[in-house]
């Protein structure tokens, strides 16, 4: 065996260095083990320190003891007498070698401060003169490091076994906390980890060349983590376990330096073996040949340990119930695998690979796919892998729609793996499963999935002859992969989505999506000979991806959902950024005007073609010479607007025109030239048209009309994004729509679009008129035409087609908002004459627009395309068109542009069939008008309860039944409304006061004409009401109650028949809070008030009186006097305290109940009982006081009601009146106070409650069944001891 030095020479002084260091900052711990040593020495007769270390032998390999695994106890008397000389120097078992070694492998390890070498230097030359000593310490460092505040004797190493070790020092765990150092928070605990694992990689490196082979130190060790790795202790199992894996990757680092040197010398042997006779040296051959066979058995006893671990931790712990254990394990069998390949990239440990992959725990997960991503990329990887693939490939393509993303990513990385290095062992429908994930919103999952698709379809280009020049256009290598990609868009079924499929690919396929001119060829050139051309779909496809990769190029950013916003660019970024603009208007600049000719008639590709100008650099067409191609483009343009009507393409080309429109360029006086000659044009044929259709006498001829509505078509698109101001349309416009209202037959889609015409009007005249200074006669002018507006948009409300009065409305809704008070905000005042308030006539008008055209039935609303009511597509644009007129109407609410009283209709849909689809706005609604002003919502929320209320008695009568669906909606809507005003009580305190105050005067708003011996005609309302109660506070209560006295006669408060139950119940939900009030008085808990008062009168020594209890009146009790003149009825005698009072507010457990409060004084000669018969009677005992304390309270409860009606009578108040003493502690008294309280008026000397100390949740986690026998290291005694 070759023999080394343990500690080289350039770390002498190094290691001084720290050891002097630690000695300093140890010096108190090296005073306190001399005093203990002089002790010793002192008081033992057998005391012996000379020669300690004669009687230690040096470890070497074969003197210590049989070859195998030992229980500590063994270990310990075998070997040496060097144990009896340790014991002398240990105290209480630690040991005690210049006061550092006691306990402080643990400390210098957790305080991460010195070098970790010289730790284990210092360790190393303990051990060689001690070894038991030495070994001692780090059993003793393994327990420490696990929490455990037992320490292992010298006494126990000699003669206890593993499993005995383990249960003695199981008993001394600290059951108050479940945490150990692994598990602990704060950066002390957070890096001791990383110095617990460093720590056992230095130990085994400075240790394998002679000591992990003296088959003691490292039998001991594995022994030891083996059995604290089968522990049910979570903290033993989890530290052994990390510790056990980094051994084992420690020990691999050795096995793979011992293959290298047994591969070193075995060439060297070969090599001299290979010599000439003459020219070998015998000797060497011995010398490499003796080597190698010390190698052999090095690697041999490796082997051994690394199998021992193995198959006693790694076996049983990658399975463990706790996910972090699973996750060490996890860990480290990839790091074997990554460092020694050829040992553990095999089935027998790629099978654990595929059982860990259908973990639960995403994090889990995600380690594998990471790990084999990392790998070295040879044939042993993807050998190993096409292996694994083929056993868990269904697991593995089942991972890629992970619910955490993460482990989608990296299995969808996985995947990319296999098919790089095996493309047979993906089906077609394997791949398809990735495929759609191209479209994912998550960006990493759609750029794996990118990366997967492009290494499956686009990785095969055909290769380019060396010396040819490069091929560009039809005949690129990318001409077909791009034609691939066209095919893939059409299959894949997602036309809308072709910006998120060349984001997916963006990264890992540039060059061929930045390849715009080979996309323009194969769109302009005619195919060759043999090549099937594109069909009109692919060509709109192509023209489609086209324009998505430019985009993509421009702006630098992913489609919306892809990204958390526009993140800065990099310098790099910025300039590829300006050279891919430079490239795309160089081209496209020449190609555009021939691509719009040859599909200027199909209106699909021309809108898109027309979005290029956008991302253009328009400087290039003067500093490149390009101006005569911008006067193509400028005549394609205005073909197009005369050739096309659809409002998508009329739309394009007004952007087009506003992107070239920029003054900052040479070119804006050529293209603004063009587009003032095309308007003039435009207006021209407009008027001349609409003269001659608005003849008197004659009817509209069809041309005509659709002459004028192609027209107005294109001027209205044009104005939505140029001011059109110096052509006046709004009095032709205007003209229009009057005629229309006169004489009920204009074509509605000429009405929309003059509606909409007219808008830009006033838009871009107020716009002007903003930013510029304007006189008094332009602000009139605009007054006088946006007033004229709205009442001809007002009068298109009650038109007979649907889509002319949804386009009124929505402009009216605009309009009001824009005109509302809020213009003169931010220093506008000067256009407060154009400040517009609609009357009470156009608000009941938007209203009754809103509740016949949103809230009806799905198979109502006929306008739907092409009649096709029952296509889901058609449905779900009905419903979004809803939705945006409702959102339209609310804004005005919450804005007050209208009065907030109008949203009671719309509040009492909220918990009718419409829910689902408007829910979220009516509650957003709520919540700001709320914000708005509390007590006008609440007003408004009573309101929309008192008119459903109406509308059922309508139905139904007033005899109807309270138990019926339409009165059960109405107390749910009322519920519902109870909700949304939160838990903070006093931020609603005077809204939900109003909100009683309406509903009790509704109730009694219609006397019964039958008499006042019969109940009001709304007294059922109160039922609808008492939904609110619980929003009240105590005293607020207090105070509605005696408003409803004011309504009441003193027969009602007598009636009890069930046609009265509505008032009665309300009764009571006002009656709840003080009633437990008064009696937490009188039964000594008083509130946080009078308990200070008490405090300070009460004299030093004695006890408070319940008297003084009596004569303290509660706070809520002074309020009442106060503000109702009322007085506190007499109560009866407090009840005698016991210690459920002391409990009040908190839940007991069982045992703590029946002990605490009954407690049992056993007699002498009585038999004791049995824990079932004590349970039995506690519990009868318990309900019977429970009984007895509910008569009490009820017939106090009624004492003080009938006191409080007799003063009622001859009462009256207003509610909310403002209080002199506003109580605010008694609401939320603490139970602190009231246990203050009560501890000065008992004494506890009478009642001692012993209960067993339970289990917390991590006790009960941990003692649930794991995937070990306990038994095999402990017996009964142990499993009944409560652990972590």
């Amino acid at each position: 065996m070759i023999a080394a030095p343990e500690i080289p020479a350039e770390f002498h002084l190094l290691h001084l260095l720290n050891k002097s260091y630690i000695f300093f900052r140890l010096k108190q711990g090296y005073l306190h083990s001399r005093i203990f040593r002089e002790t010793e020495t002192h008081f033992s007769s057998d005391t012996d320190f000379e020669d300690l270390e004669g009687k230690n032998q040096k470890p070497g390999k074969g003197k210590t003891g049989k070859k195998g695994k030992k229980g500590l106890g063994e270990k310990g008397k075998c070997g040496n007498e060097g144990s009896k000389t340790s014991s002398l120097n240990r105290i209480n078992g630690h040991h005690q070698q210049n006061g550092v070694e006691n306990m402080m492998l643990f400390e210098v390890v957790k305080m991460g401060r010195s070098a970790m070498q010289t730790v284990v230097d210092d360790w190393i030359e303990s051990y060689k003169q001690d070894r038991d000593s030495a070994l001692l310490d780090l059993i003793n460092f393994f327990i420490q490091c696990s929490g455990c505040k037992g320490v292992v004797t010298a006494e126990m190493f000699r003669h206890m076994q593993n499993s005995e070790i383990i249960r003695k020092m199981t008993e001394e765990f600290d059951e108050d906390s479940g945490d150990y150092p692994l598990t602990m928070a704060g950066p002390q605990w957070k890096k001791f980890k990383s110095s617990f694992c460093e720590f056992i990689g230095v130990l085994v490196r400075q240790c394998q060349y002679s000591i992990i082979y003296d088959e003691y130190m490292m039998d001991t060790v594995i022994s030891l983590l083996t059995g604290l790795s089968d522990s049910q202790v979570r903290a033993f199992r989890h530290t052994s376990t990390l510790a056990a894996m980094k051994l084992m990757t420690a020990l691999v680092n050795v096995a793979l330096n011992l293959s290298i040197n047994m591969d070193n010398t075995q060439r060297q042997y070969e090599a001299e073996r290979n010599k000439m006779i003459g020219k070998r040296a015998n000797d060497r051959l011995e010398l490499l040949l003796q080597k190698r066979k010390e190698l052999q058995e090095n690697q041999d006893e490796i082997e051994n340990m690394m199998n021992a671990i193995f198959k006693g931790v790694f076996v049983h712990r990658y399975r463990d119930a706790i996910a972090e254990v699973r996750a060490v394990c996890i860990e480290e069998i990839g790091m074997w695998m990554k460092m020694y390949s050829d040992a553990f990239l095999n089935d027998s440990y790629l099978k654990y690979v595929g059982w860990t992959m259908h973990d639960k725990v995403g994090r889990l997960l995600q380690k594998w796919p990471n790990f084999f991503t990392n790998l070295d990329q040879n044939n042993t990887f993807f050998c190993a892998l096409e292996t694994l693939s083929a056993a868990i490939k269904d697991r593995i393509v089942s991972m890629t729609l992970d619910k955490e993303y993460d482990v989608a990513v990296q299995a969808i990385k996985l995947l990319t793996l296999v098919l790089h290095s095996s493309e047979e062992v993906l089906s077609a429908e394997d791949c398809e499963n990735v495929y759609h994930l191209v479209y994912s919103a998550h960006r990493p999952v759609a750029v794996a999935a990118g990366e997967f698709l492009y290494k499956k379809l686009f990785s095969h280009r055909e290769p380019e002859e060396e010396g040819m020049p490069r091929r560009r256009g039809r005949l690129s290598p990318n001409a077909n992969l791009i034609k691939t990609m066209v095919f893939f868009f059409l299959e894949s079924e997602l036309h809308e989505h072709a910006a998120y499929l060349v984001d997916s690919m963006w990264d890992c396929a540039t060059d061929l999506l930045k390849d715009w001119e080979c996309m323009a060829s194969l769109l302009l050139e005619e195919p060759l000979n043999g090549e099937e051309p594109l069909t009109d779909r692919q060509e709109s496809a192509l023209i489609e991806i086209m324009l998505c990769t430019i985009r993509q190029a421009a702006e630098c950013h992913p489609p919306v959902g892809r990204g958390t916003g526009k993140r800065v660019l990099t310098a790099k970024e910025r300039k590829t950024q300006l050279d891919d603009r430079t490239r795309v208007t160089e081209l496209f600049a020449v190609v555009l005007p021939q691509l719009l000719a040859k599909y200027s008639v199909d209106a699909e590709k021309v809108t898109n073609l027309l979005q290029l100008p956008q991302y253009f650099d328009l400087e290039i067409y003067t500093t490149g010479r390009l101006e005569r191609h911008l006067d193509a483009l400028l005549r394609q343009i205005k073909d197009i607007v005369e050739k096309h009507t659809d409002t998508d393409v009329l739309e394009a080309c007004s952007k087009t025109y506003h992107a070239l429109c920029n003054e900052e360029f040479t070119i804006f006086n050529r293209v603004d030239i063009a587009k003032s000659q095309l308007i003039d044009e435009l207006v021209d044929k407009f008027n001349r048209l609409l003269e001659d259709f608005l003849q008197e006498g004659e009817e509209p001829d069809e041309d005509d009309a659709y002459q004028v509505l192609s027209t107005l078509k294109r001027i209205t698109a044009f104005h939505n994004a140029h001011d059109l101001s110096r052509w006046d349309l709004f009095g032709s416009n205007y003209k229009l729509l009057k005629t229309g209202i006169e004489n009920g037959d204009m074509p509605e889609q000429i009405v929309v679009h003059a509606l909409q015409c007219t808008h830009y009007v006033i838009l871009w005249q107020l716009a002007k008129i903003s930013e510029s200074s304007s006189t008094k006669e332009d602000l009139l002018t605009l007054r006088k035409q946006m007033r004229a507006f709205c009442q001809i948009c007002q009068h298109y409300l009650t038109n007979v087609n649907t889509a002319v009065k949804e386009q009124a409305f929505i402009i009216l809704c605009d309009v009001l908002m824009i005109f509302s008070h809020q213009i003169v905000a931010g220093g506008r005042e000067m256009l407060e004459p154009l400040v517009y308030t609609p009357d009470s006539s156009l608000q009941s008008e938007l209203l009754s627009f809103i509740l016949d055209h949103v809230f009806i039935d799905q198979d109502d609303d006929s306008n739907s395309a092409d009649g096709q009511q029952d296509d889901e597509a058609s449905k779900i644009e009905a419903l979004h068109k809803r939705r945006n007129l409702l959102a339209a109407f609310c804004k005005l609410i919450v804005y007050s542009v209208v009065e907030m009283n109008t949203a009671a209709d719309i509040f009492r849909q909220y918990m009718k069939k419409y829910y689902n689809d408007y829910g979220d706005i009516i509650k957003e609604t709520m919540s700001r008008s709320r914000q708005l002003d509390k007590i006008q919502c609440a007003k408004t929320l009573i309101l929309s309860l008192q008119q459903l209320f109406h509308e059922m008695i309508q139905e139904q009568g007033y005899n109807f039944d309270r138990s019926s669906p339409p009165f059960s909606g109405i107390k749910e809507l009322a519920r519902r409304f109870s909700l949304t005003f939160g838990l903070d009580q006093l931020k609603t305190r005077e809204a939900i006061a109003m909100l009683h105050k309406d509903g009790i005067e509704f109730a009694f708003k219609e006397p019964n004409p039958q008499g006042e011996g019969h109940p009001p005609l709304n007294l059922a309302f109160l039922d609808i009401l008492s939904e609110f109660s619980s929003k009240l506070l105590r005293q607020d209560k207090k105070t509605v109650y005696a408003y409803l006295e004011k309504f009441m006669t003193f027969q009602m408060s007598l009636r009890r028949e069930d046609i009265w139950l509505p008032l009665m119940s309300y009764r009571n939900s006002l009656l709840v809070g003080g009633d437990d009030d008064t009696m937490s008085v009188i039964s000594g808990i008083s509130s946080r008030g009078s308990t200070v008062r008490s405090k300070k009168t009460k004299p030093a020594t004695g006890k408070r009186k319940l008297p003084e209890v009596e004569e303290s009146s509660s706070s809520d009790g002074m309020w009442m006097s106060r503000e109702q003149t009322m007085q506190t009825p007499v109560m009866m005698q407090t009840p005698q305290l016991t210690s459920t009072v002391m409990r009040d507010h908190k839940r007991l457990r069982p045992e703590e109940s029946y002990l605490g409060v009954y407690p049992m004084q056993p007699e002498q000669h009585q038999a004791p009982l049995d824990y079932n018969t004590q349970v039995t009677w506690m519990l009868a005992q318990r309900q019977q006081e429970e009984a007895r304390q509910q008569q009490e309270r009820a017939a106090m409860n009624y004492a003080k009601l009938r006191t409080n009606l007799q003063h009622a009578i001859r009462r009256g108040t207003g509610l909310m009146e403002d209080d002199e003493e506003p109580i605010v502690e008694d609401v939320m008294m603490s139970s602190e106070g009231r246990l203050e309280d009560l501890n000065e008026g008992m004494d506890f000397d009478t009642m001692d409650i012993d209960l067993p100390p339970s289990k917390n949740r991590r006790e009960r986690t941990e003692l649930k069944p794991d995937y070990f026998d306990p038994a095999s290291i402990m017996d009964d005694s142990v499993l009944g001891v409560s652990m972590f």
